[in-house]
């Protein structure tokens, strides 16, 4: 009985300490390069929601506050004809400096900020 109660706390102490091991696996980012061809980017389903969630909805590019304005209505106009896009060269565009200088740590994805930079690089299309 001694045995069976020896082997069975064992047992149960085994199970208890595996139990409370595990690893946190965090992943990075997939490196892009950023200047690799430009990818498809919609402004429409990829950047107007962003850009809302992210910038519009902190209260900060709304009406009345900081331009461009944001919101998922008339960003892309205010964007666009407001001077912030540089199609000719567009790491020299305010949105993309800004993005990834002061404002960086509201869109800290290294992703979302490619799909700014490939949109303008496609020309800051309307789509």
């Amino acid at each position: 009985m001694k045995r069976l109660l020896k082997y069975t706390g064992l047992i149960c102490a085994i199970a208890f300490g595996l139990s409370g091991c595990y690893k946190d696996v965090i992943l990075p980012e997939v490196a892009v390069d950023p200047d690799g061809p430009p990818q498809f980017v919609s402004f429409k389903t990829d950047l107007a929601p962003m850009l809302d969630t992210k910038c519009s909805l902190t209260g900060c590019h709304v009406a009345g506050a900081h331009k461009p304005y944001t919101a998922a209505t008339g960003s892309y106009l205010q964007i666009v004809n407001g001077g912030f896009i540089n199609t000719s060269i567009p790491k020299e565009s305010v949105l993309y400096k800004m993005i990834n200088g002061e404002m960086r740590e509201y869109i800290p994805s290294a992703t979302d900020r490619q799909k700014v930079y490939d949109w303008i690089r496609n020309g800051a299309p309307n789509n």
